[in-house]
Order: structure tokens, then sequence, then C-alpha cells
């Protein structure tokens, strides 16, 4: 089980990306377009650097759903490898057999 703290601060970086995507996405085309004139895309890149730095994507680590472990994640699952490995040995994965022998 990870640290409640380090879970909640990774809770509150995907809630500080979802408020500022939009803002973030728009100044970051503004930025990029190079038809614009030099100056006006320098001042989105200073307001780009004035957002938060938690509200970035890259900032969000992958986590289990039901441990918060960091590693070993299985994306279209969400989970770690060791949960998914404890659900399928007690059957609740549907179709999921863990081999014995």
């Amino acid at each position: 089980m990870a640290k409640t703290s380090m879970v909640e601060r990774n809770n509150k970086r995907r809630d500080l990306v979802k408020k500022y995507k939009t803002k973030r996405t728009r100044l970051k085309a503004v930025a990029a377009d190079r038809n614009l004139p030099a100056e006006e895309r320098f001042a989105a890149r200073l307001r780009l650097a004035e957002l938060p730095r938690n509200s970035s994507q890259t900032r969000v680590r992958n986590r289990c759903e039901l441990t918060g472990r960091p590693r070993g994640y299985y994306r279209k699952l969400k989970m770690s490898r060791i949960a998914l490995r404890e659900l399928g040995s007690q059957g609740l994965i549907p179709g999921m057999v863990k081999s014995s022998w």
C-alpha cells in the first residue's frame, strides 16, 4: 500500500490538470503557431510558464486504483500487476485463470 500523502498529491495534480487543460492547450497552440508574430508567441510562452507546474499532464503518475502502487501499472486495467494477480487468484476477474502446478 502506497503512502496516502503520495496518492492524495497525485489526485491533486489530476484535479489541476483538469482545471487548466483548456487554458494550457490554447496557450500551447498560440506559442506553436508560426504565422503569428514572435512577440505574441513569446507572450503566450510567458503566460504558460505562469501556470502551476502541477497542472501539466506529464507530472501525473499512473497509480493502481486499489493499492496506489506506482510501478508495474497496467493502463488498460488501471491496476498494478500485484493487485491483478491477487484478484485473478481469487477468481474476481472473468476469464483470468492463474496457473499453478
